[in-house]
């Protein structure tokens, strides 16, 4: 006990349990300094106020918590009954009860501060390896045609991603390589996926993804053979783990990370809407060149016009010369119909320059206009084909995800139309 509360303990022959209390409040306050405590919460209330307060416990002992609400609103998630935390916690006492508390200032799940250490040891190994070059990663194509997908067949992901391909760029075909996204094995099956995809190079560019969680839920994307197994993919990848705020191993090792599935998704998808407006944009900048080109063709003609001297003028301007040099200038007279000749095959071949521009402008705007029409779904449909969706919207691409006895969408030509398939009849190979 401190000396100063020592002799005023001493003092006093009988002591009220406020003096008490208040001195072992200054003795457990002045004994222990700010520390991390781990345990399993096993009970949990928010008070309208926004202050959390809690019970810590192990298989031995308990203790109470409180989370002031300031620092409450600055955790990045909320505790539930059962869940293994680590507090960052001074000890007090609460005095009306004579209760020993823990004063909560961060929270975080059990293991993470650990977990985020590594997390930190393999990042600055694998930069120092070069694996997070800049000099290293690939741009992803403009127009994707074929995009792979390194994510849980039952994964959210899968179905945001789908959703947004469908909506944006319904041309784009999908490539599912399955592989868990957490779990024991997770991160040696994604590498795994990541492998076959490289192999096959069936793809233009290829997404890893899985949706948001907890730093346990997206640690497979922090392991080592993921990374390496990203940098060594001979396809574009990008990274779309978690939300926007998380950052993995993976994000760092791929070519372009997303902030969301959803944004992984946009980046393949570039909209139809989209290019028509690059090619509108291309188109007058086309046409804008054809002016100038135009504008200088009239520009030079007219300064070869001012050039070109009258016969008349000149013709007057020689006599009055002629009389003192008749003799020298009769042998010296311009052939003007030469001259007038020349100056109509320079003027043909200048329309002609001109025309021969024009029409290579003209052709390769049919010929983008061309390879655009080329891409529009509709002409598909014109040619009798159709596209049939399930009564979620979304597109059914083997007989085995057509619903029986359920309704189902078919999209024609020049309409749609519902209907229910009685049976199903798989193709015999």
């Amino acid at each position: 006990m401190p000396s100063n509360l020592s002799s005023a303990v001493s003092n006093r022959d009988v002591l009220t349990v406020s003096e008490l209390n208040q001195t072992l409040s200054q003795l457990v306050e002045a004994a222990f300094p700010l520390l991390w405590i781990s345990g399993e919460v096993s009970s949990f209330t928010r008070a309208a106020s926004g202050h959390w307060y809690f019970t810590l416990k192990d298989d031995d002992s308990q203790i109470r918590a409180v989370m002031f609400r300031g620092r409450a609103r600055l955790a990045e998630f909320t505790p539930k009954l059962g869940d293994h935390i680590e507090v960052r916690a001074t000890l007090s006492m609460y005095m009306a009860r004579g209760e020993f508390q823990l004063n909560v200032e961060s929270i975080r799940h059990a293991g993470a501060g650990n977990r985020y250490e590594a997390f930190l040891r393999m990042k600055a190994r694998l930069e120092a390896e070069g694996l997070f070059d800049p000099g290293r990663k690939r741009r992803i194509p403009v127009f994707v045609q074929t995009a792979g997908l390194v994510t849980s067949p039952q994964a959210a992901a899968l179905r945001d991603v789908m959703t947004t391909l469908a909506r944006r760029a319904p041309h784009v075909q999908v490539i599912l390589y399955p592989a868990p996204v957490q779990g024991v094995d997770a991160a040696g099956k994604i590498a795994e996926a990541i492998a076959t995809a490289s192999d096959r190079a069936e793809c233009d560019a290829l997404i890893v993804c899985r949706g948001g969680g907890s730093l346990e839920d997206l640690w497979s994307f922090n392991e080592e053979p993921v990374a390496r197994a990203i940098a060594a993919c001979r396809i574009p990848v990008i990274s779309g783990v978690g939300h926007e705020t998380d950052f993995t191993i993976a994000d760092f090792a791929a070519d372009v990370r997303a902030p969301t599935p959803t944004g992984a998704a946009e980046l393949v998808s570039r909209s139809r809407d989209d290019w028509m407006d690059a090619l509108s944009v291309v188109a007058g900048q086309m046409m804008r060149l054809i002016d100038r080109q135009l504008q200088q063709a009239m520009l030079h003609t007219d300064m070869l016009s001012r050039r070109l001297v009258s016969p008349t003028a000149y013709i007057q301007r020689e006599r009055l010369r002629l009389k003192a040099l008749a003799v020298r200038l009769s042998s010296r007279q311009p052939d003007i119909r030469t001259m007038g000749y020349q100056l109509e095959r320079r003027t043909e071949r200048l329309v002609s320059a001109i025309r021969n521009a024009l029409s290579g402008r003209q052709q390769k705007i049919v010929s983008l206009s061309a390879q655009l029409e080329l891409l529009n779904p509709q002409r598909i449909l014109d040619r009798g084909y159709a596209i049939m969706q399930d009564e979620h919207g979304r597109v059914v691409r083997s007989p085995a995800d057509i619903p029986v006895k359920r309704p189902v969408s078919v999209r024609l030509a020049d309409g749609s139309a519902d209907i229910v398939v009685d049976s199903v009849q798989p193709t015999l190979s």
